[in-house]
């Protein structure tokens, strides 16, 4: 069983950084004095309905942000020291107006020894690094572990304040003679406070969905181009012809069989691709206890058994409204099922519900087939070492050339029936 709790090492900010010397200008500096700034190592030191309070004011909240999944992730042990993630939340503290102190602002940080399960790659930067004897790890890593959903980052209560936090992060970043900050899937709001604050830019592209009011999947399916609709038709009745049929159970409504099937399902993916589960059956048990109101996990069952199995993530306050994609595996192989089981039962569980998005999550053009549309995400980037950070923006300028061009390919090329 790993630690619960991730302690500072060695080679990792101190909890109380000095000041901030990287705040530019006299008036950002008087505010950034204004402020205690904490780095917390434990997510548990910080009360979770003060956690979420800050949370649920940002316009980029998701349910990736609650106390309750970043908790997960480090009490399970699946982001923690020992996997090379190690907790650095930055805190922002004033004082309260009936004595004591609130929180204002607060931004989930790691330092990081690798570059796995982040999404935004980054190994030829390591690898260069490496090929001049400097160490690129450990980098600071803004990010929700495991994880491609755009969201806050910079959380809190106005700009200002998420101003003081963005040049307090960066302040650590260099006071602790780490090579990097990094922040990945940030919302666009942030993103341009960061590309303000000096930070190089980075875009990457993933699939959405988005539900204007559906009333059924036939209505959805009506507004496709012929071709597709005939397919995803086609898809659904190869599933159905083998004899399976799906069970939606809702968070509360999923036991604890259903989390050890769905776990093998998920092991059994990374075992086919030769790789290892970041994610434990404990960090799944935890938040199927803790939110269950954001969880949905579809079933396949044949022949009376379960073959495999989805679990996505949801947001339904109406401000928010979006689904997002996030785990599956399976037993058996069929064809289609894993489009039947990830995508077009989700599907209908937006349609059924109103959620207006549906975040297919990394990489997938194969999405568009069934209705996705490209969308460009963010990251931001500060690299301490001068040559390194222009060769940086020199390769990220010639990237977002390429990213450019093949958004525009992929917006020649929609799913739509042209009018």
């Amino acid at each position: 069983m790993q630690s619960e709790s991730c302690k500072p090492g060695p080679d990792h900010p101190d909890a109380s950084p000095p000041g901030a010397a990287a705040a530019q200008g006299g008036q950002e500096h008087e505010r950034m004095e204004n402020y205690r700034t904490q780095i917390v190592f434990d997510l548990s030191e910080l009360p979770a309905a003060t956690w979420d309070a800050l949370v649920a004011a940002q316009r980029g909240a998701t349910p990736f942000l609650r106390h309750a999944f970043l908790h997960a992730l480090h009490a399970s042990g699946s982001a923690c020291d020992e996997t090379g993630w190690s907790p650095r939340y930055l805190t922002l503290w004033a004082p309260h107006e009936g004595g004591g102190e609130r929180l204002v602002a607060a931004m989930p940080l790691y330092a990081k020894s690798h570059s796995y399960g982040e999404y935004v790659f980054d190994w030829a930067w390591a690898d260069a690094y490496a090929q001049h004897r400097l160490p690129y790890y450990p980098k600071l890593l803004s990010a929700i572990p495991f994880t491609p959903v755009q969201g806050a980052r910079l959380l809190a209560e106005d700009v200002g304040a998420r101003r003081v936090l963005l040049q307090t992060a960066l302040a650590v970043a260099e006071q602790s003679q780490l090579s990097s900050l990094h922040v990945l899937f940030p919302d666009e709001h942030e993103a341009a406070l960061m590309a303000d604050a000096g930070m190089l830019m980075r875009h990457g592209v993933q699939f959405h969905w988005t539900n204007p009011g559906y009333e059924s999947f036939e209505a959805f399916l009506a507004t496709l181009s012929q071709k597709k609709r005939k397919n995803i038709r086609a898809e659904r009745r190869r599933v159905a012809e083998a004899g399976i049929t799906f069970r939606q159970l809702r968070g509360a409504e999923i036991g604890d069989d259903d989390w050890r099937f769905f776990h093998r399902c998920y092991r059994q993916t990374y075992r086919e691709h030769h790789s290892t589960p970041y994610l434990n059956l404990d960090f799944f048990r935890r938040i199927g206890a803790a939110m269950p109101e954001n969880l949905l996990l579809v079933v396949a069952v044949r022949a009376g058994q379960p073959i495999a199995a989805s679990l996505v993530v949801y947001d339904g306050d109406p401000a928010r409204s979006t689904l997002f994609g996030r785990y599956w595996g399976a037993l058996e192989h069929h064809p289609c099922l894993h489009f039947e089981t990830a995508y077009y039962q989700p599907l209908e569980f937006c349609i059924a519900q109103g959620i207006r998005t549906f975040e297919g999550g990394a990489q997938g053009e194969h999405k568009m087939a069934r209705g996705f549309l490209p969308v460009a995400t963010r990251s931001a980037h500060w690299l301490a070492h001068p040559s390194f950070a222009d060769a940086v923006e020199r390769f990220l300028v010639r990237e977002r050339q390429g990213i450019d061009a093949y958004l525009d390919e992929l917006n020649d090329r929609t799913p739509f029936a042209r009018s």
